[in-house]
């Protein structure tokens, strides 16, 4: 699985600058808005929305704009009504995507993201093609010269972790989703910095992918993501650690 937490990780660190952009200020305050409709505006009884939050906050999100997405999201103040829509589709070299999106115009949404597979050498799929392939799970990245290995173990399994995986230059725990809080919170208490966490699906195999198919990979994966109605990207290639960092710079 080498690189494909890298991936993450560097993704993860983009994010300020994600932020500055608005990128990401519009991806959280869609999340938010939906969290709040589905389960409710308080976050002490809302899990999806207290995570909402929480990622929210971490980008320096100002309250009050946490405070509007809450209220539009429980209709104590008006807005676009979004929808939430999964689209799966391949890569090249036949790398299984399987995307989280918001929408408020799927037509739209579905047109550009077809656009955006051909432009990088995939297609998109039928509903179910790739879904099978991928768990939902709570997945946090640490860099190895962040903590030891064996406290790392310990803090990660008392809180519930399931497994703890050595991915390259990271270590990669691996949660259910009931238990990702518990264990993110034992890894802030025991003052392990975090290079990336998220509740998402994860492969259960994956895809060797090497010089121009990574690359071209790289580039159909990074503008998903960059899309405003794409809230995240799932995709089982494994790409070496070097391809990505070199691939990461260049950009």
């Amino acid at each position: 699985m080498s690189g494909h937490s890298k991936w993450h990780s560097i993704k993860h660190k983009k994010a300020a600058v994600d932020a500055k952009r608005g990128k990401l200020f519009t991806k959280l305050i869609r999340e938010i808005s939906v969290a709040a409709r589905a389960g409710g505006g308080d976050p002490d009884k809302n899990p999806r929305l207290r995570k909402a939050i929480t990622e929210a906050k971490a980008v320096n999100m100002p309250a009050d704009n946490i405070k509007r997405a809450i209220m539009k999201g429980t209709g104590q103040l008006e807005g676009s009504a979004y929808e939430e829509v999964v689209y799966e589709g391949y890569g090249p070299g036949g790398v299984a995507i399987y995307i989280s999106a918001l929408t408020d115009n799927k037509n739209r949404t579905v047109a550009e993201l077809r656009h955006i597979f051909s432009k990088f050498g995939g297609r998109m799929g039928e509903s179910g093609c790739v879904a099978w392939m991928f768990n939902r799970q709570g997945y946090i990245d640490i860099e190895k010269s962040a903590v030891a290995e064996e406290k790392l173990l310990e803090i990660a399994l008392n809180a519930g972790a399931e497994d703890v995986r050595d991915d390259g230059s990271n270590f990669e725990i691996i949660t259910t989703p009931e238990n990702y809080e518990a264990v993110l919170e034992a890894l802030k208490e025991n003052n392990v910095e975090i290079a990336a966490s998220n509740v998402g699906y994860l492969p259960q195999n994956y895809v060797k992918l090497e010089g121009k198919q990574a690359e071209q990979c790289l580039r159909l994966i990074e503008e998903l993501e960059d899309h405003d109605d794409v809230q995240s990207v799932s995709a089982n290639f494994d790409i070496n650690e070097e391809e990505i960092a070199r691939y990461s710079a260049a950009d």
